[in-house]
């Protein structure tokens, strides 16, 4: 093309100049004129079609960008997708689970966790009180335990997972194509009352705690008992929550009681967090979060984490659950009498008549019902202000097109479906949440 053009312009000059050279050289012929003219011509549709061939080439390649931004599965994976809670550790510690395989039950592994686009995941860190204590050794060596495990996780196999406390490790390990694993508190219980542990824990990596599961600390109410109903956070357990703004460690506030909820947002300095929670808007459960507080949770600049669990997400099921509940209680008890191992492996067979029951009990419940608490969250307070947390492996019901961590296209097919730009979902996905750790490591 540049010669051609080239070669142009010469003949171009020697054509338009030819008048004013004549004196100095042969006169030219009418045939030589007639010549130049016509290759003048030839050259000026060579450059016209080049100019053609190059814009028509141009179209398949915008064509291909914008399907790639159209595209779920592009999208998807351009974006670092964070789960901000799943209780898989306690597979690890009473199942003896190799995360390193496609596991036949359960939600995840890092099989799964591939396929899905999954980059970085909380685990949940749960000690359950009525089996481990609300506190004492015992609570904090299941604790210890279990953060171990994830520890291990990482150095056993460095070549897929490696240990997580900030959101530039996030960032550095996603680059290096390996999962990032990290781990937060499920109840305060590991603490023991004692100040000094949330540093201790911190130490160890745990990077969120929330000050009570289903059952109430002594200076934090639940949403899920009766002392809830009137408990707040105590003197200490506002303590708890400066300490915690302190160490930049995350106050997780799922679970936890209205008043307790307030109480934290009212104290903390750093932006608050619900790590799996949905809008009581939509489903009407002490667990999830009303209108009011999710503004007010916003205004810290948090996020909330909505859950994957369809008791939290669907209308109705709540009540169908519980009745169902009292259905299957004989053949729960039978299945819990009949295993022979410890507390926690009876508690296993009690969850796996429940996973069965529900599955043929309860009406399924999809994706679209999740981005139904997304749409409510963004409608609130933006895009800014919304996540993901899946509760993967601690619940006995999962969506019936999300049903482990393979399936999390899902989500983001359905977001693209009701018109979320890519940065949109991207935000969604752990965006909102890589700027939340990012505020809570400055000082």
């Amino acid at each position: 093309m540049q010669f051609a053009f080239a070669t142009l312009c010469v003949y171009f000059a020697r054509f338009a100049v030819g008048p004013v050279v004549l004196t100095q050289r042969t006169p030219r012929s009418r045939k030589e004129t007639q010549r130049d003219a016509a290759l003048i011509f030839l050259l000026l549709v060579f450059c016209s079609s080049c100019r053609m061939t190059k814009t028509t080439e141009t179209q398949p390649n915008q064509k291909v960008v914008n399907e790639e931004l159209d595209n779920p599965i592009v999208i998807h994976r351009r974006a670092i997708a964070i789960d901000m809670h799943a209780d898989t550790p306690q597979r690890l510690l009473d199942e003896l689970v190799n995360l390193q395989e496609r596991l036949e039950d359960g939600h995840f592994d890092s099989v799964r966790a591939r396929e899905g686009g999954l980059d970085a995941q909380f685990f949940s860190i749960w000690v359950e009180p009525q089996l481990f204590g609300g506190g004492g050794k015992t609570a904090m060596k299941r604790a210890d335990d279990q953060i171990a495990a994830v520890h291990a996780l990482a150095e056993q196999h460095p070549e897929t997972w490696a240990f997580a406390t900030s959101a530039a490790d996030i960032r550095r390990i996603v680059g290096e194509g390996k999962l990032a694993a990290l781990t937060g508190l499920e109840g305060g219980y590991a603490i023991d009352d004692e100040l000094a542990n949330v540093e201790r824990y911190h130490r160890m990596g745990v990077r969120y705690m929330s000050p009570a599961w289903s059952v109430s600390t002594s200076w934090a109410g639940s949403s899920g008992d009766e002392a809830g109903r009137t408990r707040g956070l105590s003197d200490f357990g506002k303590q708890v929550v400066r300490e915690m703004n302190r160490l930049g460690m995350m106050v997780d506030v799922s679970h936890v009681s209205d008043k307790t909820f307030w109480d934290i947002v009212n104290t903390s300095t750093k932006p608050v967090i619900a790590t799996h929670s949905g809008c009581r808007a939509i489903a009407n459960v002490p667990r999830n979060l009303t209108d009011e507080m999710i503004q007010a949770l916003a205004k810290t600049g948090g996020v909330v984490n909505v859950i994957f669990y369809p008791e939290h997400l669907e209308p109705g099921w709540s009540e169908k659950k519980k009745a169902v509940d009292g259905e299957i209680a004989p053949k729960v008890q039978r299945a819990s009498e009949a295993e022979p191992g410890e507390v926690a492996h009876k508690k296993l067979a009690r969850d796996r008549v429940r996973t069965e029951e529900y599955a043929k009990r309860l009406p399924p419940v999809g994706v679209t019902r999740l981005v139904d608490h997304i749409d409510h969250v963004v409608k609130l307070v933006g895009i800014d202000h919304v996540g993901i947390g899946s509760d993967f492996d601690g619940v006995q019901s999962t969506l019936s097109d999300l049903a482990d961590i393979s399936e999390l296209p899902s989500l983001t097919r359905e977001l693209l479906r009701r018109g979320y730009t890519a940065g949109d979902i991207e935000k969604i996905l752990g965006g909102n949440m890589l700027r939340v750790m990012e505020a809570m490591e400055k000082n």
